[in-house]
């Protein structure tokens, strides 16, 4: 299936005044290793790697990347259509060399979307095709899926009200608008990146305020997943049809959500990552809003702030003293191009930026997915140059 990148660029495009905001962020020098990962290339086990979902290094130094590549089956019925297959799960060591593939055939592997390593070193891949997140043990076996995959990818197109037969269970057709949109911008959105909303925004309406959704582990293209200190497992459900944060235990079970579409404190305008602090506090990034909401772990509002760009990923630092780094990019209205990383502190205070958008070594093309175990030393995957770069971050001389 033809993918494309335009629909993600044009819906995230960065109005003029907090373009100037971002550029006056002073620049950190940096290295980059632009050629990291060395997959085969040759004969029948030749393996390329794609549009980049999700990349995440556990506590021993492999690497994993959640990649759109591969071949996607797709069954065809009377009425449903069934498919997987479309991205796979890469292991590669600390230098980049390849080491073996997880969860092949796995049924929830549509279109990549995210992926995290957590401090057990279990894999977490998050697909929005799909609407599942799938823990995997550090050995490949799963041990948790959250979501359910829908009954029937839409192939036709949907009626007015969405309905089931459209998509993804909360209508629209948002799931099968997934592939439009690989960087995860909202479906349909405009300029803004503002979500299309199903009425009454749950299954079919009249269930709350819209992007609220079903309570429950039904979600509609979630994004990201993050954790607390007591293992709390926290789902970005916010770029279909829902606008929300989910909160379910250690084991699954479903606790509570919070959020509905909308600019207000507490509503988002496409939830697209999580990060949890020391504290246990819940940072969200609100794409169409171009702002970090932060909660506590109850989901009630503490604070937000913005001068980042467009929020597409974002990760947490280790230590004493932790950092969000948050990737922006936009398409600006002459056709031009920007992309940045931001290192901020966690009250919103911007340290600094790196990188500019383009192909080339220390440039970026919609950056997805970052990981940051390491303050000085990221990983970052690109869904427009299908590669992962090593970042080194540099004192300012």
């Amino acid at each position: 299936m033809k993918r494309t990148v335009k629909a993600f660029a044009a819906a995230v495009v960065l109005a003029g005044s907090a373009t100037l905001m971002a550029q006056s962020a002073p620049d950190i020098p940096f290295d980059s290793n632009a050629d990291l990962l060395k997959t085969p290339v040759e004969g029948a086990g030749a393996i390329f790697v794609g549009e980049v979902g999700g990349v995440g290094q556990n506590s021993k130094g492999q690497i994993y990347v959640y990649t759109r590549t591969g071949h996607p089956y797709a069954t065809l019925a009377d009425n449903r259509t069934f498919e997987r297959g479309g991205s796979r799960l890469l292991v590669f060591d600390r230098t980049g060399k390849f080491e073996r593939e997880l969860g092949q055939d796995v049924y929830g592997f549509n279109a990549a979307i995210g992926l995290r390593i957590d401090l057990q070193d279990n894999v977490w891949t998050i697909d929005e095709v799909a609407s599942q997140i799938v823990k995997f043990d550090p050995e490949g076996r799963v041990l948790l899926v959250l979501g359910r995959k829908p009954e029937a990818i839409g192939v036709r197109p949907a009626g007015a009200g969405g309905g089931r037969g459209a998509g993804a269970e909360g209508g629209g057709g948002a799931a099968a608008a997934g592939r439009g949109a690989p960087g995860g911008a909202p479906a349909a959105g405009g300029r803004g990146g503002a979500p299309v909303e199903a009425a009454g925004g749950g299954r079919g309406g009249g269930r709350g305020p819209a992007g609220s959704g079903t309570p429950g582990s039904t979600f509609n293209r979630p994004t990201d997943v993050a954790w607390d200190k007591a293992g709390n497992i926290y789902i970005a459900d916010g770029i279909g049809n829902t606008n929300r944060v989910e909160k379910f235990d250690k084991d699954g079970k479903y606790i509570k959500q919070w959020g509905s579409t909308g600019s207000e404190n507490g509503q988002f305008n496409g939830v697209k990552s999580l990060a949890v602090d020391a504290q246990d506090n819940i940072y969200v990034a609100d794409l169409g809003n171009k702002r970090i909401q932060v909660f506590d772990s109850d989901g009630n509002f503490k604070t937000s702030f913005g001068n980042v760009g467009n929020p597409l990923t974002m990760c947490i630092t280790k230590g004493p003293t932790q950092y969000l780094y948050i990737a922006h990019s936009a398409e600006l209205v002459d056709g031009m191009e920007e992309a940045a990383i931001y290192k901020v502190q966690l009250n919103g205070t911007v340290v600094g930026k790196f990188g500019t958008a383009g192909r080339q070594p220390k440039q970026f093309g919609l950056v997805n997915s970052i990981d940051c175990r390491n303050e000085n030393e990221l990983l970052v995957g690109e869904m427009a140059n299908w590669r992962v770069q090593k970042v080194t971050l540099r004192a300012a001389r």
